[in-house]
C-alpha cells in the first residue's frame, strides 16, 4: 500500500470528553483531503454479573441519539495514562454502588475507527461488594439486572446499538458461557 501521510493537524474545537480537528492528508495519488479527527483521552466498561449470573446494565440518556439507552457502565479515564482497570472499578461503583471483588479483562475496542481515537478497556467484574453509588453531578441513571439471554435478544433486535456494549456482551459470552 502507498503511503498517506498527515501534512497538518488544526484543533478545531477542545470539548470536554473530546477534542475536534481537522487534518490535512497526502494521499498516495498525490491529492490532499482534509479529514476530520476526534481525540477521545480513553475509557473502560464493565461486565457486572451478579451471583445470580444476571447482569447489571444502566438505562441513561444520551443526547447524540436523543434517547434512552441500555449499556454496560463505562466512563472516561480521569488523566491521560491513567489504567483502564483502575477506571472500570471507579466506574463499577459510582455507577452502580457495587465494587468488583474480582476484575478481569475481557477485551478492547476502539469504537468509530473511521474518525476517532477512543479506545475502551473492558472488563468483567464478578463477586460484587455492596458499596455506594455516587454519580457524576450531570448523571442521571438507573441500575437494571437482566439475564444474558435477554440482552442477546435486544442485540439481535435492535434495542440495545451502543458498540461497546454488544462487543462486551457477545465477547462475554463466548468466553464465560
Amino acid at each position: 500500500m502507498e503511503e498517506i501521510r498527515r501534512i497538518k493537524r488544526e484543533l478545531i474545537h477542545r470539548g470536554k470528553i473530546v477534542n475536534f480537528y481537522e487534518d490535512t492528508m497526502s494521499l498516495p495519488n498525490g491529492n490532499t483531503a482534509v479529514w476530520d479527527y476526534i481525540e477521545h483521552k480513553g475509557a473502560a466498561a464493565v461486565v457486572p454479573v451478579t451471583k445470580e449470573g444476571k447482569i447489571l446494565m444502566v438505562r441513561q440518556y444520551r443526547n447524540a441519539l436523543e434517547r434512552y439507552t441500555l449499556e454496560i457502565p463505562a466512563g472516561a479515564v480521569n488523566y491521560l495514562g491513567e489504567p483502564k482497570e483502575e477506571c472500570a472499578a471507579r466506574e463499577l461503583e459510582e455507577e452502580t454502588g457495587y465494587r468488583a471483588g474480582t476484575l478481569e479483562w475481557l477485551m478492547n475496542v476502539n469504537t468509530t475507527v473511521a474518525f476517532c481515537n477512543e479506545f475502551i478497556g473492558v472488563y468483567v467484574a464478578q463477586n460484587l461488594i455492596p458499596a455506594k453509588q455516587h454519580l457524576d453531578e450531570d448523571e442521571f441513571l438507573n441500575v437494571e439486572e437482566h439475564e444474558l439471554e435477554e440482552l442477546l435478544s435486544m442485540v439481535y433486535d435492535g434495542t440495545i446499538t451502543d458498540a461497546k456494549t454488544l462487543a462486551a456482551l457477545l465477547a462475554y459470552r463466548v468466553k464465560y458461557r
